[in-house]
């Protein structure tokens, strides 16, 4: 019969097997702050390229107001969608970095990824902004005088825009993790003594029956 206090024989698993060695949630908090710090950082690239590719809005003046210069242009609507695409470039190429470097996943590297690709996005939002033309419409049409076309400050309308990065670093990160993360290992059953292919128990001789 089996020993009292437990229902399985001494070095027999009789459940899957749990692995004992967790990892210590400081060092995931510190792996999170250390992916928020960078992204927020390579905001400032973001910015470079948001005011490098984006295209501008023509303006021109009659010396009484200021209109736009092609009524029917799309170039506001462009530097979102510009803004868009390359937050989302930044997010999946972050998150492939973040996975390449850790080989794991874990909420506290995806949470360090969505608030790191928000502050980055901010920070490229200021950084096109700050640098782009000059965002006194009237100071810069007297300046430039009647009928001299100047660009329009660089603005990003749509707001949403600023989630394009974590969102996409959240997906392509749990995407990454799913394909080729970490396997827990598969669960190892444990089988009764004498029962067909178990091990024989310490001290008996082949053959024998199992002891009660």
């Amino acid at each position: 019969m089996p020993p009292k206090g437990g229902g399985s024989y001494p070095g027999v698993p009789m459940g899957p097997q749990e692995s004992q060695g967790d990892d210590d949630p400081r060092a995931d908090l510190r792996r999170a702050a250390v992916i928020t710090v960078v992204l927020t950082v390579a905001g400032v690239a973001l910015g470079v390229l948001w005011l490098w590719l984006a295209p501008r809005v023509p303006l021109i003046s009659d010396n009484q107001a200021v209109f736009l210069k092609d009524s029917e242009g799309e170039e506001a609507i462009g530097a979102d969608g510009t803004f868009v695409l390359l937050a989302l470039a930044f997010g999946a190429v972050t998150a492939a970095l973040v996975f390449w470097i850790h080989r794991r996943g874990g909420i506290a590297l995806v949470a360090g990824l969505a608030l790191g690709g928000l502050l980055g996005s901010l920070v490229a939002w200021g950084v096109g902004v700050w640098f782009g033309p000059e965002r006194d419409v009237v100071a810069h049409a007297r300046e430039v005088g009647k009928g001299v076309v100047f660009d329009a400050p660089l603005e990003l309308h749509a707001k949403g825009a600023l989630l394009a990065w974590s969102v996409a670093a959240m997906v392509v990160h749990l995407a990454l993790t799913a394909v080729f993360g970490p396997r827990d290992p598969e669960p190892e059953w444990g089988v009764w003594p004498g029962a067909s292919g178990a091990p024989e128990a310490p001290g008996a001789a082949p053959g024998s029956p199992p002891q009660p």
